[in-house]
């Protein structure tokens, strides 16, 4: 009978020390970024019945955003997520990655950091029409002569590192466990469809370029090999470019830590641009599935299957 007891005392210490083990576990960041079709076109009222019935004052319960859009200025700020873009028309649209945070909410069952740039119609190569001039190129001489979009600049990407550079300084870096950036979200390529043969740089550079700023910031040599996660555009789009899709499934084959989630038949609205309510949920569903694959959405983490 003491041998029992012995047995169950074991086995609840063990218990308690996994559970402090997973408590002490420093806090997930997604980082996440592209053009319309991550930056939002589809009515909140379309949201999935689990989220929309799901959340009724309009916040997640675990996850906290930092976003920012075009000339926004960079604060570093986070607060409680709630699917929107930045259109005082028409505010209230979500993307998949609406989707990707619900069910990592349901993994992480606790606190969670999002830093999102987005702005439609941008492209990476500063040749193409990009709206507004504003462009996530990641040539260092074209850097060098340009500033942040949050600076009165053309840069995109400048704006999106130095609000992580900002959030890491005024928050994250704060956290009681410290904190861990987990992948990097990305649909875009519509914008860039004219200069096809470009993109396999294009894209291959922002990779480096966020990589290397990473590692600069953190001084942790392990974002050299942050996993990048995108989506291909659909081949029913209007600005489709076969060139822009090869280039993505040519990276994933040369880089180890870059996967891609084939949106090759994703259904689109009537514009010819951008994902309906079950293309975008299925995205979401897929980025948060490989995101579970690589062991990096917590320890409860499931796959999930679009119904």
């Amino acid at each position: 009978m003491k041998y029992k007891y012995l047995c169950l005392l074991l086995i609840l210490l063990a218990s308690c020390s996994s559970g402090k083990m997973n408590d002490s576990e420093p806090t997930a960041v997604i980082i996440t970024a592209g053009q319309s079709n991550t930056d939002g076109r589809i009515g909140n009222d379309k949201l999935p019945d689990y989220i929309l019935n799901g959340y009724k004052d309009n916040a997640y319960q675990y996850c906290k955003i930092s976003r920012g859009s075009t000339t926004d200025t960079v604060t570093g700020n986070f607060k409680p997520f709630w699917p929107s873009i930045k259109n005082k028309n028409n505010p209230h649209r979500w993307a998949y990655d609406a989707v990707t945070y619900y069910w990592l909410e349901k993994a992480f069952q606790k606190d969670f950091y999002v830093i999102k740039w987005s702005l439609g119609g941008t492209a990476i190569d500063t040749a193409a029409t990009s709206n507004s001039k504003y462009y996530w190129q990641a040539d260092e001489n074209w850097l060098t002569q340009n500033t942040s979009t949050a600076k009165g600049g053309k840069s995109l990407l400048l704006s999106f590192e130095e609000n992580i550079s900002l959030c890491i300084d005024s928050t994250l870096s704060k956290l009681k466990n410290g904190y861990s950036i987990k992948a990097f979200l990305w649909h875009q390529g519509e914008s860039d469809s004219k200069y096809g043969s470009h993109y396999y740089e294009n894209l291959k550079n922002v990779i480096a370029h966020m990589r290397n700023f990473l590692v600069q910031k953190t001084g942790d040599m392990k974002y050299k090999q942050l996993p990048f996660i995108c989506g291909t555009v659909s081949r029913l789009n209007k600005q489709y470019n076969k060139e822009v899709e090869t280039a993505m499934h040519q990276l994933a084959l040369e880089d180890s830590n870059f996967y891609v989630i084939d949106m090759s038949q994703g259904e689109l609205q009537t514009d010819q641009l951008h994902f309906t309510e079950t293309s975008a949920e299925y995205l979401g569903i897929e980025m948060y599935n490989k995101l579970v694959e690589l062991n990096i959405a917590g320890n409860r983490a499931k796959k999930v299957t679009l119904k």
